[in-house]
């Protein structure tokens, strides 16, 4: 190696998001142009500043592309079956109240096979922090419609243009009780990485959807160009407007996306709600749940 190669090459700085990442498992299987990956950089990053033991961070995740994440982070993690990381992580935190639980997967697996347990997750307000990938399509199995498929888009299962009215997640999440809901997309790496940081310090069902191109699959189906033309579009069709009525962000297909913080308030948590009841029928007879490890 030339002498001011070496030079050079001595004075970059250390990547620190490295620590969290479990790099024997490196290179990923994600495709060039993906977002999930500059989604688990902004997860990381939040958890560098988040203060939190990372000890007592759990990582749950299903099936899907961005289901791997869980496979990749240097954290106490569980790659779960599809559609069940949420009553995986439910029972996780239920057993040990001391855990940071975070469920980290796609849309496909959490609003589609997942969508049940989202919705009661919500309602329960289940002390978890979920965060969705949101590419519009199932991206592992061959990019058919999704629950986020726009209408109009093209996928396997939809040559001639998706005609299903596609989830407005935010909306969903909010009607169901989450007590903060947030979404951006890969373009927005400082405003993620506040969201996620936001979230995990929020008592109770805290959610994030972030949008993140699939240049494989969706993009290239609906002739959307790589995933730098995705990136772009997020730039340009974004508008920002924290505290905007859930029912008013719903997406279409490259239509303009409102991004923000939607939802940001309190609300009993499950398991405060579950002592509180057993304390009051029960009293002494009754054992709390304890810290484990705490």
């Amino acid at each position: 190696m030339p002498e001011e190669l070496y030079e050079l090459e001595s004075e970059i700085p250390a990547n620190t998001v490295e620590d969290l990442l479990r790099m024997d498992r490196m290179p990923h299987i994600w495709c060039p142009g993906c977002g999930i990956g500059t989604t688990m950089n902004c997860f990381a990053r939040a958890l560098e500043t988040s203060g939190l033991d990372l000890t007592r961070v759990s990582v749950v995740s299903g099936i899907g592309c961005t289901g791997r994440v869980a496979g990749y982070l240097n954290l106490d993690s569980f790659h779960t079956t599809h559609g069940r990381a949420i009553p995986f992580a439910t029972g996780l935190k239920l057993a040990n109240p001391s855990l940071k639980v975070v469920v980290y997967s796609g849309d496909g697996d959490l609003s589609a096979i997942g969508g049940n347990h989202f919705i009661h997750a919500a309602r329960r307000n289940v002390d978890i922090t979920v965060i969705l990938i949101n590419n519009s399509t199932y991206g592992m199995t061959g990019g058919q419609v999704a629950p986020t498929t726009p209408m109009t888009a093209v996928a396997s299962t939809a040559p001639y243009g998706n005609f299903e009215s596609a989830f407005n997640l935010p909306a969903l999440a909010d009607s169901c009780g989450a007590v903060y809901v947030a979404r951006w997309t890969a373009f927005h790496v400082r405003h993620t990485t506040k969201a996620i940081k936001e979230a995990l310090a929020k008592r109770g069902f805290s959610f994030i959807e972030i949008l993140a191109p699939c240049p494989t699959l969706y993009s290239r189906r609906n002739k959307l160009g790589d995933g730098r033309a995705q990136m772009l579009y997020y730039q340009q069709q974004s508008e920002v407007r924290n505290g905007a009525d859930t029912k008013d962000v719903a997406l279409g297909f490259q239509g303009k996306i409102i991004v923000g913080k939607f939802v940001d308030r309190e609300r009993q948590t499950f398991d405060d709600a579950m002592v509180e009841y057993y304390t009051r029928r029960l009293g002494d007879r009754y054992v709390a749940p304890t810290l484990t490890g705490a």
